[in-house]
């Protein structure tokens, strides 16, 4: 027998690939199921960004190896976003290195910067894979509490009583996935103060800005945050291109060549026509983000009726393209209420578990469904 690497028993399947496995094979049945658990966008990216691409299919050196840091007029646009949507000043040629997804970022990243036996602050709730890369490099997950008493921020002074000593790196995600918490400028200067305090590099995964959010923020906006931070980013949700994996991490020269060098030992490059679509899709104006959310605030409304249906709390100002709801009081087995709901209601939900163990008694319902779907899903409960 070939064995696999000792790393592969740190970490298991990702859920999503387990569990909508188990999904397809009930929609093969005949099972009218509708998938409310993944944060894929239905949407369609804008005509002018697929006529980009179309267009550039035609280009001498539109099917050749690409430069690992992408095409120069890619950078530019992506600073260009940064100074009109955040007020942030980028210089193109060396504080941005786009990336085939924000994903493959957090791999980049934990592999320049860690060593095996490092720790990495990781948020509880969060997104799983800061867990399943921090142990797949040999390093280990220190978890810091988010909770709803707290407005699912870190509590400063339980961070300060942790063993910091072999801290590396800190995950954080504002406007934050799987709670929705927006986040703001006082909590962001807070984590930049305690980033420098402990020599640590703080890295914003910051995917969500515009969905359903009045206030996006970066945490470059902080003072001395370049000395110390890193923010991801990424096209997915904001224009409607996860299928395309066009993504982006900004920060100091120092730190950005540190991720390129892993990065240009790990791919070719990002497809040309690509680029030239998320150069199309960058220049998009406000009437783009206001379409979208528009869409996005009719689909949230059936969802917290859905969710009032359920006997599920919320909070209606969180943001972002989930609604993360509370269980009823005394129900907190999350997985076993969304197996129910899955066999006896064909309705797929994500239980709050997979994001941490504070993830119990929480569920998440995806915006990343037509309205249609959405009042069938409904009419199932009424």
């Amino acid at each position: 027998m070939i064995t696999t690497a000792n790393r592969l028993n740190t970490v298991e399947e990702y859920y999503f690939s387990s569990k909508l496995r188990e999904v397809r094979e009930l929609i093969a049945k005949g099972r009218p199921v509708i998938n409310m658990g993944i944060g894929s966008p239905d949407l369609k990216p804008s005509a002018a960004v697929v006529t980009a691409i179309q267009n550039a299919m035609l280009d001498e050196s539109a099917h050749q190896y690409q430069s690992y840091q992408g095409l120069p007029e890619l950078r530019k646009g992506m600073a260009e976003f940064y100074q009109k949507q955040f007020n942030v000043s980028v210089d193109f040629t060396t504080e941005i290195l786009p990336l085939m997804g924000s994903k493959e970022g957090i791999m980049h990243i934990s592999l320049a910067f860690l060593n095996e036996g490092d720790s990495v602050l990781i948020p509880n709730p969060g997104y799983p894979t800061y867990v399943a890369v921090t142990e797949l490099v040999g390093a280990k997950a220190l978890y810091y509490d988010l909770k709803e008493g707290n407005n699912w921020e870190p509590d400063f002074e339980k961070l300060e009583q942790l063993d910091l000593t072999r801290v590396k790196i800190m995950w954080v995600n504002y406007p934050n996935m799987p709670t929705g918490a927006a986040g703001n400028s006082e909590l962001f200067e807070k984590l930049v103060a305690f980033a420098r305090k402990h020599t640590i590099l703080l890295v914003n995964d910051n995917p969500y800005s515009f969905v359903l959010n009045d206030n996006p923020m970066s945490i470059l906006q902080v003072a001395g945050a370049r000395e110390t931070a890193l923010e991801l980013n990424s096209l997915s949700k904001t224009f409607n291109m996860s299928g395309w994996r066009v993504g982006m991490v900004i920060g100091n020269a120092k730190l950005i060549d540190a991720v390129l060098k892993v990065k240009s030992n790990m791919d070719s490059g990002m497809f040309y026509g690509i680029q030239k679509g998320a150069i199309e899709a960058l220049k998009s104006g406000q009437e783009w983000f206001d379409a979208q959310n528009l869409i996005y605030k009719r689909r949230r409304k059936l969802v917290f009726e859905l969710a009032d249906l359920l006997d599920c709390t919320y909070d209606k100002d969180a943001v972002g393209m989930f609604v993360w709801a509370k269980l009823p009081e005394g129900m907190a087995d999350a997985e076993e209420y969304v197996n129910q709901l899955l066999y006896e209601k064909d309705l797929f939900i994500t239980p709050g578990t997979i994001f941490g163990s504070n993830g119990a008694g929480y569920i998440r319902f995806s915006l990343c469904l037509p309205e249609e779907k959405i009042k069938e899903v409904l009419a199932r409960f009424k």
